[in-house]
């Protein structure tokens, strides 16, 4: 198991496959013949560039965000994304659903040009002034949408939304060059666990089209306790119902129960109090139904941001 915990340090480059030589995406605007959406492949560029080879279905990611600070102050979970980056076969392009951005309707981001949203308070100068200036990928967008689709899903593009701090900090670590192109998706809290696991289970066809699926939001996500715990000092173990909950996820993520999972909230121990609100435990479902139904399941990270916040994320491949 390739994995990064509080005792340890991060998986080792190479855990999930050769390191490929390193090389930029070339995107292709490409449209059928007759002039409408991307056909499918559209991504895929030349392995010899360094990216994966048409015939090379890639993995999704579930990875927990931590706090704006990971940005700066990686610690275990920073080390898990560098590794990721330097492991897995490099991208064409990138689709990451955030927790930070909560529509209606599913939305993808359609700007060529992502600005980089601080859509936080309360910290240190230095943060505001990071930039990831990664492209956006209209056709990717467009792809993404028909796929949507054609499985009865609704969903539009947002041609001024820039990435948010659920996409841009964790890709910060993988790709710090910033020049895999980017796409983000919103979550839909008000549809629940059922919808996400239904759009992440539409795109799954873009992992053979040479794009990484991402589902970035948290395994537990109570920021009154996080800040309690932070005002009085207090450290130690895990909070018990955060850890009894990041277990319960993974026991059942490796089960593939997906009745359990989708159900979370009456069948998951303590979940009320690991997610007083769905948006950061959505995009799991995300990722998890990209994988497919019969995915290998890899722990990425194993830990947490002070006793409150599990950091556990998990690769399906």
């Amino acid at each position: 198991m390739a994995t990064a915990t509080d005792a340890g340090g991060p998986p080792r480059a190479g855990a999930w496959g050769t390191k490929p030589e390193r090389g930029g995406p070339t995107v292709a605007a490409a449209a059928n013949d007759a002039g409408g959406l991307p056909h499918a492949g559209a991504w895929v560029t030349k392995p010899e560039r360094g990216n994966p080879p048409a015939s090379l279905q890639l993995p999704t990611l579930f990875l927990s965000h931590g706090s704006p600070m990971q940005a700066i102050e990686p610690g275990i979970a920073g080390r898990a994304w560098q590794a990721l980056g330097a492991s897995l076969p490099r991208p064409a392009a990138v689709l990451i659903a955030s927790a930070h951005w909560e529509t209606t309707l599913p939305m993808v981001t359609g700007s060529a040009r992502p600005e980089t949203i601080h859509d936080f308070g309360g910290f240190p100068r230095e943060l505001y002034e990071i930039r990831y200036p990664a492209p956006g990928a209209p056709d990717l967008a467009a792809r993404t949408t028909a796929l949507l689709k054609d499985a009865g899903i609704t969903a539009g593009i947002d041609g001024c939304r820039g990435l948010d701090h659920g996409a841009w900090v964790p890709l910060r670590w993988m790709y710090p060059d910033a020049s895999i192109p980017v796409v983000q998706l919103a979550v839909q809290p008000g549809r629940g666990t059922a919808h996400h696991l239904a759009l992440g289970r539409a795109l799954a066809p873009l992992r053979d089209e040479g794009v990484l699926v991402i589902g970035s939001g948290h395994t537990t996500h109570n920021l009154r306790d996080f800040m309690v715990d932070r005002q009085s000092g207090a450290q130690g173990e895990p909070a018990s119902y955060a850890a009894s909950f990041a277990h319960w996820v993974d026991q059942h993520l490796r089960a593939h129960d997906d009745d359990a999972l989708v159900g979370y909230r009456e069948r998951a121990p303590h979940a009320a109090r690991a997610h007083p609100t769905d948006e950061h435990f959505l995009p799991l479902f995300v990722a998890y139904g990209a994988g497919g139904a019969h995915a290998k399941i890899e722990t990425i990270v194993e830990g947490y941001e002070g006793r409150a916040l599990a950091l556990h994320s998990w690769m399906f491949e």
